[in-house]
């Protein structure tokens, strides 16, 4: 569905992402690790359009996505979602106008069957009536949900999700984490989850990709994942400077 192929991105000597490829399988969930300032937001941006690299190539399903214009682009974009960190709703629109505003700017469906995608939608992450309620009336988990909401509202093909647990309580990220996971089950979307959170990258994904210093040092299913002996992606895993081949020293 979706592939990176020899991806630079830089400014000046400055180097985010250094010649990485990476192939997204239709269907999937993956998860992108890595510290704070390694590129993993970056890829997002690329994958969306929002940013272009310093070189290489970009495919979603099948199109090179450098080679479109902005409208082409927007045309992509109509396939994909995105759940941002702080879900950046519309502070000035209600829920239901926010999970409306896709459907309104790029369908002509009628405003009974908008009505009834938002509440299909909003039910599916678990809110229902709350199409009135205002964004700053919301706990933190509800608004992730209606930013999912909002995501899948035009049943896009591939979701992204930029640090979709982030700020939340244990309870409420575990909600998050079954929501990725039903959505993906329930709508056949591919996913890619960038978080920090080792507990639903493992829970969410088929497979992860650990990336450091803009380059990625393992890419693997959850079982080879969990039992690398290279001790840097340990580290990260246990969240220690402590780790040992053989296992935590902590």
């Amino acid at each position: 569905m979706i592939s990176l192929q020899d991806i630079t991105v830089a400014y000046g000597s400055r180097v985010i992402l250094n010649h990485i490829n990476l192939d997204i399988h239709t269907g999937e969930t993956l998860a992108i690790l890595g510290a704070s300032g390694s590129g993993k937001s970056t890829i997002l941006r690329l994958i969306i359009g929002l940013q272009k690299p310093t070189s290489g190539k970009i495919f979603v399903d099948g199109q090179d996505i450098l080679a479109l214009d902005e409208d082409q682009m927007d045309q992509v974009r109509l396939h994909m979602g995105m759940v941002f960190q702080y879900s950046a709703l519309f502070d000035s629109m209600s829920v239901g106008e926010n999970v409306a505003f896709g459907l309104r700017q790029h369908t002509k469906k009628s405003e009974e069957e908008i009505r009834e995608i938002v509440h299909n939608k909003l039910h599916l992450v678990g809110l229902d009536n709350v199409e009135a309620m205002m964004p700053n009336n919301l706990s933190g988990g509800m608004k992730k949900r209606v930013s999912l909401a909002r995501a899948i509202a035009l049943e896009p093909q591939v979701i992204l999700y930029d640090e979709p647990t982030a700020g939340l309580d244990p309870l409420r990220s575990m909600d998050i984490n079954h929501l990725i996971v039903n959505t993906q089950r329930q709508l056949h979307t591919t996913s890619v989850v960038v978080t920090h959170d080792m507990e639903s990258a493992f829970y969410v994904a088929d497979r992860l990709a650990y990336l450091e210093e803009g380059e990625f040092r393992l890419i693997a299913d959850k079982e080879t994942f969990r039992s690398t002996t290279d001790a840097q992606v340990q580290r990260f895993i246990h969240g220690s400077t402590d780790w040992q081949e053989g296992g935590n020293t902590t």
